[in-house]
């Protein structure tokens, strides 16, 4: 039986999830109509809204959903340039649908750069905040590719002291780690339902008290005015029940790191670089690299063993080109040959001894391998 530790990539649609899905799909009138049905279906969505606001300790209205992460970092970026920001701080390993969007804002871009760590330079934030502009700060909650955990809190001081607008994308933290609006004082944050164990497609923008979003797709009325668009109804039913089930299961997310820690142990004995260690990272991931040993024939190789994990972002899986996340923390020799294994709320202990084992067993076949080319060449 396969083993599947790709969850920061997407996580397996809960039984909850699907068991509400199912019975949306089969009631799905349209959430704008007055009847009965449509009745019905605006009452699923406000429920979901209310559980995805629940997540991250938000007032329900201050919920905009979307068609996912990337639509509401997009909506985040344009928001906060129309609220009056002229130039936009992003964070070195920030993912690619904030580093884009913030590209073709329209404004200057400034990349915050991170250190041998992972994390976020605060003193140069602090430079660069005082420079003339009002800035828009993008820094993710949390890394996709490495886990590490970044200084929202203490960043969003220094954005607050200078009259800033701070965006996080909690995509990859929500239901790994708390994720408080109020904690994190950001101006904006975003979800993804597919990460918690919910359907693809289906995302969030939460609003800070007193914040205001701007429509980025125009036509109907639809989620106040902020987003037009029939609602994805069963979507946001799923987005919901995911969302109280990370709830529920959060201090379950602790037993991950034991479980990553042993395997982490064992790979890094091995010869493995284990990257971003020295930091604080979500509980279930683990990237780890190794040189001469490209990321697409690890996972290849682990495929064939049954053992299912990824490159680094899945958005860019598949494309052999160095992981911008090890490149921007100086670690440019180990940029091809990285992956990322991540449980979530099906994996089981012996899912990470697993993967211990066939990582290790391929390792060695693959250095033996190497070494006979090797002797053949000389």
């Amino acid at each position: 039986m396969s083993v599947y530790l790709d969850y920061n990539a997407s996580g397996l649609v809960r039984p909850e999830v699907q068991d509400i899905m199912a019975k949306a799909l089969a009631d799905n009138g349209n959430p704008s109509a007055v009847h009965a049905a449509g009745r019905r279906a605006r009452a699923r969505i406000e429920t979901a809204r209310a559980q995805v606001a629940g997540l991250v300790g938000a007032d329900a209205t201050a919920v905009i959903f979307s068609s996912g992460g990337t639509e509401s970092n997009a909506q985040a970026v344009v928001s906060a340039i129309r609220g009056g920001c002229d130039r936009v701080i992003v964070s070195a390993t920030e993912h690619p649908c904030v580093a884009e969007a913030a590209a073709v804002s329209g404004v200057a871009v400034e990349v915050l750069p991170v250190d041998a760590d992972g994390v976020v330079d605060l003193e140069w934030l602090k430079t660069a905040l005082a420079r003339p502009g009002r800035a828009l700060v993008a820094i993710h909650h949390a890394n996709n590719e490495s886990g590490v955990i970044q200084p929202i809190a203490e960043a969003a001081a220094l954005v607050r002291a200078a009259d800033g607008w701070l965006h996080v994308d909690a995509i990859q933290s929500a239901g790994k780690i708390e994720v408080n609006m109020a904690a994190l004082d950001a101006d904006t944050v975003t979800l993804s339902a597919h990460k918690l164990g919910g359907p693809q497609g289906v995302g969030a923008l939460v609003l800070k008290p007193g914040r205001e979003a701007v429509r980025i797709l125009h036509g109907a009325g639809q989620e106040r005015g902020y987003r037009a668009g029939t609602e994805n109804v069963p979507g946001l039913a799923g987005f919901g029940a995911a969302a109280d089930c990370a709830v529920r299961d959060l201090p379950l997310a602790e037993a991950h790191q034991a479980w990553r820690d042993a395997a982490q142990a064992r790979v890094k004995a091995a010869g493995a670089t284990i990257v971003g260690d020295a930091s604080p990272r979500l509980p279930n991931t683990l990237f780890l690299a190794v040189e001469g040993w490209d990321s697409p024939q690890q996972l290849i190789t682990l495929d064939l063993s049954g053992v299912m994990i990824s490159a680094g972002s899945a958005c860019s899986s598949g494309k052999t080109k160095p992981s911008k996340t090890l490149v921007a923390m100086g670690l440019d020799r180990l940029a091809t040959g990285a992956v990322r294994v991540s449980g979530g709320w099906g994996t089981v202990e012996a899912d990470w001894a697993r993967f211990a084992d066939a990582w290790i067993a391929a390792w060695e076949k693959h250095k033996t391998r190497a070494a006979e080319r090797m002797k053949e060449v000389a």
